[in-house]
């Protein structure tokens, strides 16, 4: 069987980084889009997931198979589903109830077996490793547990997003488009994601650590990150509050692509050493799920809730609020902020349109 075919291309794309001129004007600092929801799988899951299983199919001896399984919401399962397509291995997904048909669809689509188990994500994962992964041993196949967050390979292949912020950034500011003065490097004052288990938000501090003294605006304004949430799926958020690593009894925001109870402890090792530079804030179900809405009208851009999330913070005043605290409107009109548009497929125009009918008269407007 072999590692990966002569004919395999890494199962992530560099996407583009974006100015964007109504989410700026919305802010009133200089916004930039990475546009993570034009990967191949749909979201930002296929730099983590596919570098994790790229490397474990790169150690297969030459008479050994794999078969990968992921638990997922969607937005995993869907990477995994995809790069194991391209690697021509066969993939099993486990989804919890709450997972919408259109997903399962798609999963089946890429040649994934999917399996529909568990109330939310916790229970699916409990059922793909205790009971599939168990039962489906066999001679000469690896079975290899593919998790949507929680593994230092997911999180090297995240940080290559910030690699490419750092070099389109430069080539930004060539072209005049990016303040920061005088100074020739890439200014970056901050970068907003959203966080479940923290696959993405570990890949961003550690892409960062590599970059940060390049990329900062002095030594006393180091770049900061936002790590946003809705509130009931806001794990890292109820850590932060309460000094300690907290699991979720449950998980009750419409965002269930953040549905991870608990982050992973490197996710709040990473909360803990920040000095600050890590800053976790929540938004309510509504200002996520208009903020799609908005981004749809100004951008062309359909996002799932959990993108809501990040999307809406430059329409509700947290970017000014979190990162702008004590500079005049000149100062924080110079500041650069990178916004990453995860993507997802848990949404669609109907999701949408669903919202705006749900939300739009609950005194919510973004």
């Amino acid at each position: 069987m072999g590692s990966t075919t002569p004919e395999f291309t890494k199962p992530w794309i560099e996407t583009p980084l974006i100015p964007s001129v109504p989410l700026s004007r919305a802010a009133g600092c200089n916004i930039f889009l990475k546009l993570e929801n034009l990967q191949p799988s749909g979201s930002f899951k296929s730099r983590g997931v596919g570098n994790m299983m790229s490397q474990a199919a790169a150690k297969l001896s030459a008479d050994e198979d794999v078969h990968f399984y992921c638990s997922s919401e969607g937005n995993a399962g869907l990477a995994c589903a995809t790069t194991a397509a391209g690697l021509g291995r066969r993939a099993t997904i486990v989804v919890p109830t709450t997972a919408r048909d259109f997903i399962i669809e798609k999963l089946r689509s890429l040649g994934a077996r999917v399996e529909q188990v568990g109330a939310n994500w916790n229970a699916a994962d409990a059922h793909l490793r205790e009971v599939l992964m168990v039962a489906d041993q066999g001679p000469g196949v690896r079975a290899v547990y593919v998790p949507p967050f929680d593994h230092p390979d997911i999180w090297a292949g995240a940080s290559i997003l910030v690699d490419e912020v750092v070099g389109q950034m430069r080539l930004q500011r060539r072209g005049g488009g990016a303040g920061g003065g005088d100074c020739e490097a890439p200014v970056i004052d901050a970068i907003v994601c959203n966080v479940g288990g923290g696959g993405l938000l570990n890949g961003v501090m550690e892409g960062l650590e590599r970059h940060k003294k390049l990329v900062a605006r002095s030594t006393e304004a180091p770049t900061k990150v936002l790590a946003m949430e809705t509130i009931g799926a806001e794990s890292l958020h109820a850590s932060v509050q309460a000094g300690h690593l907290v699991t979720l009894p449950a998980i009750t925001s419409i965002a269930t692509s953040l549905g991870a109870r608990r982050v992973s402890e490197k996710t709040w090792e990473w909360a803990q050493g920040s000095d600050g530079a890590l800053i976790s804030a929540t938004v309510t179900d509504t200002e996520a799920a208009l903020a799609c809405v908005r981004f749809l009208d100004d951008s062309r851009i359909l996002v799932e809730a959990a993108c809501g999330a990040t999307m809406a913070t430059a329409y509700n005043g947290h970017l000014r609020r979190y990162l702008g605290k004590g500079l005049s409107d000149a100062e924080w009109a110079d500041r650069n902020v990178v916004m990453i548009v995860c993507g997802g497929s848990n949404a669609n125009f109907s999701t949408l349109q669903m919202y705006k009918e749900k939300y739009g008269g609950a005194g919510g407007a973004v």
